[in-house]
């Protein structure tokens, strides 16, 4: 009984370590103990059966033997004699169920067992582990921070019992997460499904910010303003581009919100991340243009719609606000709209002479469609070199 106790004890502990209900614990302890019975009486397979009851602390096997009148040939039958001492109603022709000493299957059984339950166990938490997050990929979620690792930076959370790993490439550059502070992080996808599944969360991830409007935003989360696309330097500055489905909502406003309340929110969550809200245009012309804020656009130029390329003229004292800081802001521009951007002064600092694209003679490629501005525009759409090279000749400006 003792035993039973102390089994009993231990399988109570095992299931809160691995968050598994008893009774589901149980059975798979059950699977495992009649595998290893079965390894052990190899010729009695359908005889043996388990029960385990936490109530009572029942935990005991028993193998189904045949009475008969002779001598016995193996473990499944069993003389009347014998038979008697443990039923006095036992009679030939009829069966009794012994009780096996589970100690006594052996080290191999043991062993066998231990790992199918172990087996059991990790298939548990595979299935858990899908069961809570799945649903959750590429969405936001609030975790608590529970420890900060010194060293590489690692930080863990957890969400609803289960522990998360925040790296520290996945981290806001320059953001302190303390330990027992509430933090969101975006879950960008789950590896190992088939095996052991790893939750991949992200704080530098450009959705993140999606995601927080949306739960700022009433109107984003209800459909009537979109975000088209967003680009993004984690930590220093991001741009969203959104627009209305009803003329009577402003996009931009909505994302604003009162007293500046929702956009304030969303830059609280960032650690103090800059944020320009664009609004989207399906004319290429005026999109870009709005992507360049803060900076003033004179002119923007299609060049090529094949390789989405375009020439834009500032004024020659918003040149180094247009290409920003180490050329974020065009950079971030050319992500947000997808296309290679060339940003020129209005007069030549040398010569003195006007941009040619600003004559009224100057005639603009024609293109017979322009196509659609992509939702998510690529990552890797770089400024154009005269872009950078105008940021080394200009003191950088500090944007707003």
């Amino acid at each position: 009984m003792n035993m039973n106790k102390d089994f009993f004890r231990a399988l109570e502990a095992l299931g809160e370590e691995n968050s598994v209900e008893t009774e589901l614990l149980i059975e798979k302890v059950k699977s495992a103990m009649l595998k290893a019975a079965r390894r052990a009486y190899p010729h009695s397979e359908e005889r043996i059966s388990v029960e385990i009851d936490p109530k009572t602390k029942k935990f005991e096997m028993y193998i189904r033997q045949d009475i008969i009148d002779d001598e016995p040939i193996d473990e499944n039958e069993v003389n009347i004699d014998v038979a008697r001492t443990m039923d006095p109603n036992a009679m030939v022709g009829g069966t009794i169920m012994k009780e096996l000493d589970i100690s006594k299957l052996g080290r191999m059984a043991a062993l066998s067992a231990k790992q199918s339950i172990k087996g059991d166990l990790r298939e548990i938490n595979r299935e858990q582990m899908l069961s809570k997050f799945e649903q959750k990929e590429h969405e936001c979620i609030t975790a608590k921070v529970s420890q900060v690792e010194p060293g590489r930076g690692t930080v863990t959370v957890v969400y609803d019992g289960t522990e998360l790993y925040l790296f520290r490439n996945e981290q806001i550059p320059g953001e302190n997460l303390e330990e027992g502070k509430s933090v969101k992080v975006y879950i960008t996808g789950i590896i190992g499904k088939n095996k052991k599944p790893v939750v991949k969360i992200s704080r530098t991830h450009k959705d993140l910010v999606k995601r927080l409007f949306e739960q700022e935003v009433p109107e984003i989360y209800d459909g009537t303003v979109e975000v088209k696309s967003i680009s993004r330097e984690a930590g220093s500055r991001t741009k969203i581009a959104v627009w209305s489905k009803d003329e009577n909502v402003d996009a931009v406003g909505a994302c604003i919100g009162p007293k500046r309340s929702r956009i304030t929110a969303v830059v609280n969550e960032l650690s103090g991340e800059k944020i320009d809200i664009i609004p989207w245009s399906e004319v290429p012309e005026e999109f870009i243009a709005r992507a360049l804020a803060p900076a003033e656009v004179l002119k923007t130029v299609i060049t090529s719609m094949e390789e989405k390329a375009c020439t834009v003229i500032v004024p020659n004292n918003q040149l180094s606000l247009a290409i920003g800081n180490k050329g974020q802001n065009a950079k971030l521009a050319a992500k947000l709209t997808g296309f290679k951007i060339d940003i020129k002064p209005q007069f030549d600092n040398i010569t003195g002479e006007e941009a040619p694209e600003m004559s009224p003679d100057f005639v603009a490629p024609v293109f017979e469609a322009a196509p659609p501005v992509e939702e998510e525009a690529e990552e890797t759409a770089p400024a154009e070199e005269t872009a950078e090279a105008a940021a080394e000749e200009e003191a950088p400006a500090n944007e707003e």
